[in-house]
């Protein structure tokens, strides 16, 4: 994308890469740090009022999503300056802004020693991480891609899309590392330092971004004087932009964001959650799967750069609909084929006059409600019907008391498990194999889609234009995939209806994408 005359050299654009995709990691690192460590009770534990557990968890879990919720105003703060000042500086104030706000959480005292001041606390440094994140993606995708020759954008901007793996994985890594370092100590202070870690890779990242040079695209337009007056105002003004932020939003940020949340939040929720696997073992089962998954990223964005970047796209999400389910089902049957085996022979069954279970509700309204809780808390699937009064079956079998003790003692003897888990390897190798089909739909969905976007719109109000239904799409539709899944599993007892969720949203997409996305290959030269 980059001018004629202004290529850079192979040496300069592998900097470039290397600069953009490496602050690309360390910033989802710090976004990620949170959900990773709220997953341990930790943060609510620590921040929050603890005399009611669940109210610590939700509240904790409720901050993480505040993050999502900022990120589109980042995106019209960033976009703004980004188009207005140039793609490098914006970029760097981004990571500068996110890095302080990690650090500062790890440095926030807890509620019980400045009350009600800690979550306040936590919440602005929340904020000021989702309006960085907002400003950050769309800074380091165009920076790319206007740095990129022609016919090699797909490949060099698939990097920032893999990062954000990177950022997962990373953000994995680093907390099993300091809590096997910090042993004994880690709950009462050893988990504040993924947070301070975050300096370390501020001071790297601002070191090797600082050495970059402007945008070549930006430069030329720039020196011409076409640099937009108010880049927010025209990308909803200028000719045909409103049916490209549409398609950005419901065809392309939308569906590609719910995919990759799905093969790696959702795994991993499942993994721990219903299927009883240990938490560590889970997280390394996740953390390998995206591992050998990343490289899929970078194969579809060079493949983009061949056959254009709507067939991929347009086939990951044909493919994602057929392959969904049966993906989850083969990582149930291997995580926990003990489970999985009794879920299917020993079905439960909870009957009862008006059977409804509330997940929001600190306390059940009847009996029927406190036992579908019960049975939720243990990660037991079940299916309610009408009766008279409230009967429990185990595989036809009525259990004798309604007790949670009671039923708790039958279900065991019918073979459930309660017990964490660690696979055995055969298993092991049956998830990755089923994580591995995910991440290939996550890199054909995913790898073109930096390319496709900085492609999409004019060099004026590119970096608004792509940024704000990017980060509203994956905010919104990817930042609530885990508490709407989980809400559907908690409302159906299926700890597969979940994944609903995500076949809505990504036939969604796939249509919107069908019908209304325009090849931007062929008219990359005339969207500059």
């Amino acid at each position: 994308m980059t001018d004629e005359g202004c290529t850079p050299s192979a040496g300069e654009m592998r900097m470039v890469i290397g600069a953009s995709s490496l602050g690309t990691v360390f910033e989802w690192y710090d976004f990620f740090i949170w959900g990773t460590l709220t997953a341990t009770g930790i943060l609510g534990h620590t921040f929050f009022p603890s005399g009611n557990e669940t109210l610590a968890t939700l509240l904790s879990w409720a901050t993480f999503a505040v993050g999502f919720g900022f990120r589109p105003l980042g995106a019209v703060v960033f976009g703004f300056l980004g188009d207005r000042m140039g793609r490098k500086y914006t970029f760097l104030v981004t990571i500068a802004v996110m890095g302080l706000a990690t650090a500062g959480i790890g440095l926030v005292p807890s509620y019980k020693e400045i009350g009600a001041t800690a979550p306040i606390l936590i919440l602005a440094l929340r904020v000021a991480q989702g309006l960085a994140l907002g400003g950050e993606y769309g800074g380091a995708a165009i920076f790319v891609a206007e740095h990129s020759p022609e016919g090699r954008a797909g490949y060099h901007t698939s990097f920032i899309q893999a990062s954000v793996v990177g950022g997962f994985i990373l953000s994995l890594a680093v907390v099993l590392l300091f809590k096997f370092a910090a042993g004994e100590v880690w709950e009462a202070w050893g988990w504040r330092l993924p947070f301070l870690f975050s300096l370390v890779l501020l001071a790297i990242s601002l070191w090797m971004r600082f050495r970059l040079s402007e945008s070549p695209v930006f430069r030329a337009m720039k020196a011409a004087g076409e640099t937009a007056r108010n880049p927010l105002v025209e990308s909803f003004t200028y000719p045909g932009n409103k049916k490209r932020l549409f398609v950005a939003l419901f065809g392309i940020a939308a569906g590609l964001t719910v995919v990759w949340y799905t093969a790696m939040f959702s795994v991993l929720a499942f993994l721990s959650g219903p299927m009883r696997l240990d938490q560590t073992a889970a997280q390394l089962i996740t953390g390998a799967g995206a591992v050998i998954g990343t490289g899929f990223f970078v194969l579809f964005g060079r493949l983009s750069d061949k056959v254009g970047r709507k067939p991929p796209i347009v086939i990951g999400y044909a493919l994602t609909l057929l392959l969904l389910f049966p993906c989850f089902y083969v990582i149930g049957s291997a995580a926990n084929p003990g489970l999985a085996r009794a879920a299917i022979r020993q079905p439960v069954v909870v009957a009862g006059p008006n059977c409804a279970y509330d997940p929001f509700a600190t306390k059940q309204a009847d009996e029927c409600g406190r036992m579908l809780d019960h049975l939720s808390k243990l990660g037991v699937s079940y299916k309610t019907a009408k009766a008279p009064s409230v009967v429990v079956t185990i595989g036809g079998q009525v259990v004798p008391q309604n007790e949670p003790a009671v039923v708790e003692t039958a279900l065991k003897e019918a073979g459930y498990r309660f017990d964490r888990i660690v696979p055995a390897p055969t298993d092991i190798a049956m998830i990755l194999v089923a994580m591995t089909v995910l991440m290939a739909l996550c890199g054909a969905t995913y790898g073109p889609v930096a390319a496709l976007l900085s492609e999409m719109f004019p060099t004026r109000i590119r970096y608004s234009s792509m940024s704000i239904p990017y980060h509203i799409g994956t905010g919104y539709f990817g930042g609530f995939l885990p508490f709407i899944s989980q809400y559907i599993v908690a409302r159906t007892g299926n700890p597969y209806a979940g994944l609903w969720y995500t076949f809505a949203v990504v036939a969604m997409a796939l249509l919107v994408t069908m019908l209304g996305l325009r090849e931007t290959v062929a008219l990359r030269g005339q969207q500059r």
